[in-house]
């Protein structure tokens, strides 16, 4: 457990960029706790705001980040996602899972509660995209 904006924020990107996802995928800025539990899977990220909403400009995805993220982490992949939500038309559908094909590493595929899913370029969530 991790506590600190600056420390967190290297923190999570650099477990992003072990399991091989885009490194901007938590564009979420004032962390306050950041954590992992290797053997579990499990981890988290606590921010003091009640809500985030950041655009992701490259895709004109809005993704909405709720006071606490929590997810279980394996390679190329977050499932049982929690306090994640994204824009549809005018609707807030929950994320459930964020995986990159191992048959094409340049994409990345959101999955939501309802089954839908929406695949778009990796570079779309680089750090500071």
């Amino acid at each position: 457990v991790i506590t600190g904006d600056a420390t967190c924020k290297k923190k999570s990107v650099d477990l992003l960029e072990e399991l091989d996802l885009p490194k901007g995928l938590f564009s979420i800025e004032g962390i306050q706790e950041f954590g992992y539990n290797r053997e579990a899977g499990f981890m988290w990220l606590v921010q003091g705001k009640k809500k985030v909403e950041h655009t992701f400009k490259k895709i004109k995805q809005t993704v909405s980040y709720a006071s606490e993220v929590t997810a279980f982490a394996e390679n190329g992949k977050l499932r049982k996602i929690t306090g994640v939500k994204t824009k549809e038309l005018m609707l807030w559908l929950s994320v459930v899972e964020v995986y990159v094909p191992e048959a094409s590493p340049d994409k990345v595929t959101f999955k939501t509660g309802t089954g839908l899913s929406d695949t778009f370029d990796a570079p779309a969530f680089a750090l500071g995209e």
